[in-house]
């Protein structure tokens, strides 16, 4: 997949056809209905499954051929869809809500509750961790871990704001807050709880609100935010 500029995102989401994706329960003479070829049916006699835009789907309800039926909506005029990930080589655990036009590295870890919007990019071996949340455009480098509830702050407008960039060995801590256009250096350290207002050199220690530099990284802090291999295991 290739990556797409901020104004490419912009006319992406403009220019999409927008929809509201639901699932329908039918229950009666499912047969003798005639169902539009956008929508996907498994039925029976007398059930359906049916899935598709709720704008083709509901002539349907209105017919009274049905006793019965049910309806789950999961967005209103979506602009975007999520990105199917049955052939991404990552963990992503349920409950992660990652849409499309994201790119995933091998290895990576993606844990349950976490956000990832359209452009974000996550290198080879990074674990994205619980609820944290990696706003548009994004990127995370290789072998880091955005601790859970962490926000990477999205800049899909202005198109011409600098996204968030997280180099490689990167530990943010969580609930940390880096803001629009942050460049954060190689092995670096983020501490929790901070608020990042200013770019981080590679090798640094930063905590605070706003976060300050602590320190160089040495073997202590190096020993105790220790990237383990072994949960990147597929």
């Amino acid at each position: 997949m290739s990556k797409m500029s901020a104004e490419e995102i912009i006319n992406f989401i403009g220019n999409s056809k927008k929809t509201t994706p639901v699932k329908v329960y039918l229950q009666g003479d499912v047969t003798k209905i005639s169902f539009p070829s956008e929508v996907n049916v498994f039925k029976s006699n007398d059930l359906a499954i049916i899935i598709g835009d709720f704008k083709k789907i509901y002539p349907i309800l209105e017919q009274n051929k049905l006793t019965d039926y049910y309806v789950e909506t999961i967005a209103q005029n979506s602009a975007v869809p999520m990105l199917d990930i049955k052939n991404i080589n990552a963990r992503i655990e349920p409950g992660a809500i990652i849409r499309d036009q994201v790119e995933i590295g091998d290895g990576a870890v993606i844990m349950m509750g976490a956000v990832i919007n359209i452009g974000a990019e996550i290198g080879n071996d990074s674990m994205i961790d619980m609820g944290a949340v990696l706003g548009g455009r994004a990127i995370v480098g290789t072998n880091s871990h955005i601790g859970a509830n962490a926000v990477l702050a999205g800049v899909v407008e202005p198109a011409s704001a600098q996204p968030v960039r997280i180099g490689n060995n990167v530990v943010v801590g969580a609930n940390a807050v880096v803001l629009e256009g942050i460049q954060v250096g190689d092995d670096a350290v983020i501490g929790a709880g901070s608020v990042v207002t200013k770019d981080v050199a590679s090798g640094t220690v930063v905590a605070g609100v706003p976060a300050k530099i602590l320190k160089e990284k040495d073997q202590k802090t190096t020993d105790k935010t220790k990237i383990e291999s072994t949960l990147r295991k597929l």
